[in-house]
């Protein structure tokens, strides 16, 4: 594995979203020169990267093309041409996450039958092929409402999930191979960031709590430390472990759990990549997300995850009603804030709910942070000209 000992270390980012910026940023620190593939040449990272290379993270020759170019290749979204990955690695290029986790993880039903092999709590569920077989399981009793339906590919960011809390909800079920979940009674929604390295160092992040946007189904704003106990932590802790020392993992690996009005825990899913449940690390912890999946992919001592402050982080969202070129409304008066930290990803078009930017807010106390979090919501708008 190439360290950082000359300035000639190339890292490869498929796609090149605001994920693909933020480790650019971490990565050009240390010198690293990088490589972005994205078919977007206004992409928030091609700013930003010592080579921006046109192609679509689903192109299977525009993902080798990119591999062959660089020592080492990881990515910021899962959607990509696994074929192309697989044939990388087996070429002798280094892929980090490996391209099988990556497999595993693009089906959401893969997902499930992993943790139903290794013991890992997670809601109950049913493998189907299409609607019509659930309708017709529905009508055998081997189902029963309520329950949640998510396409096995292809979801993100909320889409791709279908709650059915009525019979009428069954004539819109979504059409493709999905899985079916029991309907959790759920408390709180929590994250937990882990990483670990070839010589299986592992470190997680402080557990974190989010809070979701009903109408978009993303997230509002999360926090951290999360409203939950060390007990809970601890157990959370060593589920996040279990997994990734199964998975012999390599990198950043999100992991978000339920957590039932029962104190049940439940893992919901997991994503082989940095995520926006990680971004405050930037602010607030000693080591940020992207500089530990940096150190971890390539097989680097990581870093502390000790807390330096409490910390919210607010999605900046486009607002419903605008749609075009961004325009953004009291940003002068939250920079103004102190311990705020605004992130706009450059996206140069807006429209409701496209994921603009985000601001961590640090305080002495979580409640201090969180005071100031609600200032910064009423305050900064995204808009349109």
């Amino acid at each position: 594995m190439n360290k950082i000992s000359t300035s000639n270390l190339r890292l490869g980012i498929v796609a090149g979203g605001q994920l693909g910026k933020m480790l650019i940023q971490e990565a050009s620190k240390w010198g690293i020169e990088t490589y972005i593939l994205d078919n977007d040449p206004s992409c928030p990272a091609a700013m930003l990267a010592s080579r921006y290379v046109q192609g679509h993270h689903l192109d299977y020759h525009a993902v080798l093309s990119l591999g062959r170019q660089v020592d080492i290749l990881t990515y910021e979204l899962e959607n990509i041409n696994i074929e192309a990955v697989r044939q990388l690695k087996a070429e002798g290029i280094s892929v980090k996450p490996d391209p099988e986790i990556l497999a595993m993880i693009q089906d959401k039903g893969e997902q499930k039958l992993f943790y139903q092999k290794h013991n890992i709590p997670t809601a109950p569920f049913q493998l189907f092929e299409n609607a019509e077989a659930i309708r017709e399981a529905i009508n055998h009793d081997r189902l029963s409402l309520p329950f949640v339906q998510k396409l096995r590919r292809g979801g993100y960011d909320g889409r791709g999930v279908f709650p059915v809390s009525k019979h009428e909800d069954l004539f819109n079920l979504m059409e493709g191979p999905s899985i079916t979940e029991t309907r959790i009674d759920i408390d709180k929604e929590v994250a937990v960031l882990v990483a670990r390295n070839f010589t299986g160092e592992i470190k997680c992040f402080p557990v974190v709590e989010m809070v979701f946007d009903p109408r978009a189904n993303l997230v509002d704003k999360l926090f951290s430390p999360a409203s939950v106990g060390k007990e809970t932590e601890n157990h959370l802790f060593k589920i996040a472990t279990t997994i990734v020392q199964q998975l012999q993992y390599e990198g950043i690996l999100a992991i978000e759990f339920f957590i039932s009005k029962k104190g049940e825990i439940f893992v919901n899913e997991m994503a082989p990549r940095t995520h926006n449940s990680g971004h405050h690390t930037i602010e607030s912890m000693i080591t940020s997300q992207f500089e530990q999946h940096i150190r971890a992919i390539l097989n680097l001592p990581l870093g502390s995850t000790e807390m330096k402050k409490p910390a919210v982080m607010i999605n900046v969202l486009g607002a419903i009603g605008y749609e075009g070129p961004v325009k953004y409304e009291g940003l002068e008066d939250v920079l103004a804030i102190d311990g705020v930290k605004v992130h706009l990803y450059g996206k140069k078009i807006t429209k409701p709910f496209r994921k603009m930017g985000h601001v961590t807010i640090l305080g002495n106390t979580l409640e201090e942070a969180m005071e100031k979090a609600e200032k910064v919501k009423t305050t900064l708008k995204v808009k349109s000209l």
